[in-house]
């Protein structure tokens, strides 16, 4: 059985997490884990470490949280990775970082860092590529492996892996399919190595993403339905969809197009509320059912559960304005 190679992992959040945890339940030897520093959190400001950092302790892995990355730089050239494997770490890795696991390779072989990106590159380069696959309904999406160099998702291409996108998928069950499948990928990438061919990516069909906010959040009912449908569930769980109804702000977790009929209502007005599917909402063309919402600060629940303690009829009408950005 070939030696598996050594790796420095890089990551922070909960998709970088299941990264690592499969290199571990892998074998491959991990010689540290840099990660974000603790961030304050909560009304009390506690310091709560990354997901990536709570594992890595979890499994007796060292851990470095710098500010910079040329503050650990020599501590990360004398343990002589083989691999730097990056996913959603957080910061630009500097130059002198990005060839540390040529210059450090005592074996002389071709050795880099690989990063996890979670589109099918070159599309959706940047900070939010599986919402962006959501907001803008595509029905594939998937993961790529990349050579890293200094410029942002531009590195060849080591290997892709697609996955099918559902009607139902929101951002929360896109996101954990692809975790797994990005660390499957990973493995897969850091095993075979030296049989996969590196290629350029087409820079002339990149596209770009940017970081979401809660303004992405408001639901524009001057779109057609299937649109609205798509970017809800794009900010599922965060930032949440939502709308507004005689000065209440609602959260909307749950909505599908439906079948309306040519209904001439103006967009927000709440057309019926449908046994089984939700509350019929008119949308620029076609209809929205709203089948899981909650009040700000109360539960989340189900439609008929909502309508028992906020009543809400056919021909009331949501806040139809909006003034969403297109990521």
């Amino acid at each position: 059985m070939n030696k598996l190679p050594s790796v420095i992992f890089m990551g922070t959040p909960d998709f970088a997490r299941v990264s690592l945890k499969r290199l571990a339940e892998d074998g491959f030897p991990i010689k540290a884990v840099v990660t974000q520093p603790d961030r304050p959190q909560g009304r009390r400001n506690l310091l709560i470490p990354s997901p990536v950092k709570a594992l890595a302790l979890e499994l007796g892995l060292p851990v470095f949280q710098p500010g910079r990355l040329p503050d650990i730089l020599a501590e990360l050239k004398a343990l002589a990775p083989d691999f730097i494997a990056v996913v959603a770490f957080g910061q630009i890795l500097d130059r002198q970082t990005l060839d540390l696991p040529c210059a450090a390779c005592a074996s002389g072989a071709h050795r880099a860092c690989v990063n996890v990106h979670a589109s099918l590159l070159p599309k959706y380069r940047g900070a939010s590529p599986i919402q962006s696959a959501l907001w803008n309904g595509d029905r594939v999406t998937g993961v790529t492996t990349m050579l890293m160099e200094r410029g942002l998702d531009t590195g060849p291409v080591l290997l892709r892996e697609e996955t099918p996108v559902s009607d139902d998928d929101t951002f929360e069950t896109l996101h954990d399919r692809l975790a797994v499948s990005g660390a499957g990928l990973l493995a897969r990438t850091l095993r075979t190595f030296d049989a996969i061919t590196p290629r350029p990516q087409d820079h002339a069909q990149a596209s770009f993403t940017e970081k979401f906010t809660r303004k992405h959040g408001e639901i524009d009912w001057n779109l057609p339905a299937e649109d609205i449908h798509n970017r809800a569930r794009a900010c599922t769980p965060w930032p949440a969809a939502y709308t507004a109804h005689n000065g209440n702000r609602l959260i909307v977790w749950r909505t599908r197009p439906v079948d309306c009929g040519a209904h001439g209502a103006a967009p927000g007005t709440v057309l019926e509320i449908r046994p089984g599917q939700g509350i019929v909402t008119a949308a620029a063309t076609g209809c929205v059912a709203i089948s899981e919402l909650q009040r700000q600060g109360k539960k989340r629940l189900p439609f008929d559960a909502f309508l028992n303690g906020y009543p809400l009829a056919p021909g009331d009408r949501f806040d139809p304005h909006s003034s969403n950005k297109n990521p």
